[in-house]
């Protein structure tokens, strides 16, 4: 019986059967290295290989887990965990052409059915994803002080062109400006009272930049202060009375007739969601799955909520409005209280 066993597990290596991920591990004793069925390194030979039922014991007769494909990552879904190897893979080539035939030949997929699974777990494509990757790195870079220069090239960038054709969209603003605190454009915040506590909202001279909520002007300004470091930062009460009027408004259930000019930071796949967002009906909701389907990503919930977590600009971009799909509240960055006043406000019953 044991034999019979041992074969079957045997073919599921030698056919990389992600279906077989968490139900056995092999381990290889020329390597002293364990890895998940579906593992794309080379197949070792078949007399080197022990297979255990889980990960512990491996570890426990001396094996060490494979850092390729990290077999006590497993948690039930394989799709989900091939896209986690991609995405590692590319956050450590940043600064290499990784292309669709690359990534395929390196984790035994054609390019065709990596992209399309890439795009069905997280919502965009691979390249978007390195995209994004660099472009975190580098604003983290210029936060940090580097020069554009250097922090162009620690981020994996290859040239100035592919840079530029990105910043504008992805900072809002130039690279030199952005490092130096946008002292060409500054950052004007004004604090006022609103039905559901005390809001900031700034600005550059292309719209607005944040609206947070909170109990204290001192913990607003704070995370004004957090996400925009470097910027010169003034208060402007007077030159922005009319947009903090309108989104008052807004939060005191009168339904908007236009929208507020934004200038945000944002992925491709953020972006895509907060669009949806900004579509969804003044006294209307949806769920999470169901802005996921809306967007043609119905496997990315998951991403949908994070998206809606880091959405900048409260209100202008009515992720309140999105709920868990048993009608839950699901969760809100400034708070459930206000997200429940919120739904209640602009409620048929309400009006």
């Amino acid at each position: 019986m044991k034999s019979i066993i041992e074969d079957s597990r045997w073919q599921a290596v030698l056919g990389r059967d992600g279906a077989s991920d968490g139900k056995f591990v092999f381990a290889v004793s020329s390597t002293g290295v364990y890895c998940r069925p579906s593992c794309p390194s080379k197949r070792p030979r078949r007399e080197n290989v022990t297979f255990f039922p889980r990960p512990q014991e491996a570890e426990t007769a001396g094996f060490r887990a494979c850092l390729r494909c990290r077999p006590k990552a497993i948690v039930g879904n394989p799709r989900q965990e091939l896209i986690k190897s991609v995405c590692r893979y590319i956050e450590l080539h940043l600064d290499e052409p990784v292309t669709l035939a690359r990534l395929g030949a390196e984790f035994q997929q054609s390019p065709f059915h990596l992209q399309r699974t890439f795009k069905a777990v997280l919502g965009i494509t691979p390249k978007e994803y390195a995209d994004s990757c660099r472009m975190r790195g580098f604003r983290q870079k210029l936060k940090a002080g580097h020069s554009v220069t250097r922090a162009m090239h620690d981020a994996g960038y290859s040239s100035t062109s592919r840079l530029y054709s990105r910043t504008s969209s992805e900072l809002g603003m130039e690279p030199a400006k952005y490092r130096r605190g946008a002292i060409a454009t500054p950052i004007r915040y004004s604090f006022t009272e609103s039905p559901i506590g005390r809001m900031i909202i700034a600005a550059t001279d292309k719209g607005i930049c944040s609206i947070q909520f909170a109990d204290s002007e001192e913990e607003l300004e704070q995370g004004l202060k957090q996400e925009f470091p470097y910027a010169v930062r003034r208060r402007d009460d007077e030159g922005l009375t009319q947009l903090a009027d309108q989104v008052v408004q807004r939060i005191s259930g009168v339904e908007p007739s236009s929208s507020l000019p934004l200038d945000i930071q944002a992925t491709a796949f953020q972006r895509r969601v907060w669009s949806y967002l900004q579509s969804i009906a003044f006294g209307k909701t949806r769920s999470y799955t169901e802005v996921a389907k809306a967007i043609r990503h119905p496997s990315a919930v998951r991403a949908v909520a994070r998206a809606c977590a880091t959405n900048p600009v409260a209100i202008a971009i009515p992720c309140h409005r999105v709920l868990r799909s048993n009608g839950d509240l699901g969760g809100y960055r400034w708070g459930m209280q206000r997200k429940k006043a919120l739904l209640e406000i602009e409620s048929p019953q309400s009006r």
